[in-house]
């Protein structure tokens, strides 16, 4: 049923060109659970089909980004921590997914805005600690943007390469199919969505490392002024 969903708003916005890549991309990031593969991966199959520009597909899909995130941060410093917990549950966010996240934002400060839109699961709700933290603006925009953008920019690699590996008869309803079904899936789109999961460990082993390096570099500098 979710997966029809999605398929559905795809197919109502995926008219729109780079237009419909900004208001999907915004859902993406905002508080209603949806796949950006199904976005970004198409994008970048229509890349290689010559039908988009990378650059302008990279900049719609980080500016909707964007966008989804600011929501959730002005929506976090508007209604505060009871008013999202109260109702997160609707939008499948629960009070541990929050306890979580305020965790890793005290631990890890403003780079977890940053780091947060690399992990799957956490990317679409990492703008609400920042939000209660009354994170400065021009920084939460900068991280935000610059996550998102690796993520975007990944997505729209896979998608382009998707296109050289399998040709122009690989349609874009097939790249939508592989993220939204649970149906069983021929070889090519178990070999893509493979390919996405390795992306993803990949992104969450660049976070670790990214994290460790940042714990050690403020601990060097603690000691320094000690």
């Amino acid at each position: 049923m979710f997966g029809q969903i999605i398929e559905g708003i795809v197919n109502f916005v995926g008219d729109m060109g780079y237009l419909g890549i900004f208001v999907m991309m915004f859902i993406e990031s905002s508080f209603i659970p949806f796949p950006s593969e199904v976005v970004m991966i198409p994008a970048g199959y229509l890349v290689y089909r010559g039908d988009m520009n990378a650059i302008i597909a990279v900049i719609a899909g980080v500016a909707g980004s964007l966008a989804g995130a600011l929501l959730n941060y002005w929506l976090a410093l508007k209604f505060g921590r009871e008013f999202l917990i109260r109702f997160g549950k609707y939008f499948f966010f629960s009070e541990s997914s929050m306890q979580k996240m305020e965790s890793y934002f005290t631990r890890h400060g403003e780079i977890s805005t940053f780091v947060g839109r690399l992990i799957m699961g956490v990317r679409q709700y990492i703008s609400l600690p920042a939000g209660l933290a009354r994170m400065n603006l021009a920084k939460f925009c900068f991280y935000t943007s610059l996550g998102a953008g690796i993520w975007v920019i990944i997505l729209v690699v896979i998608g382009y390469g998707i296109g050289a590996t399998f040709g122009l008869d690989f349609g874009v309803e097939h790249i939508v199919h592989i993220f939204t079904t649970h149906d069983e899936l021929s070889l090519q789109e178990l070999e893509i969505k493979q390919r996405v999961k390795m992306v993803g460990y990949a992104c969450l082993a660049f976070v670790v490392v990214i994290s460790v390096v940042y714990v050690l570099y403020w601990k060097f500098k603690k000691s320094k002024k000690d």
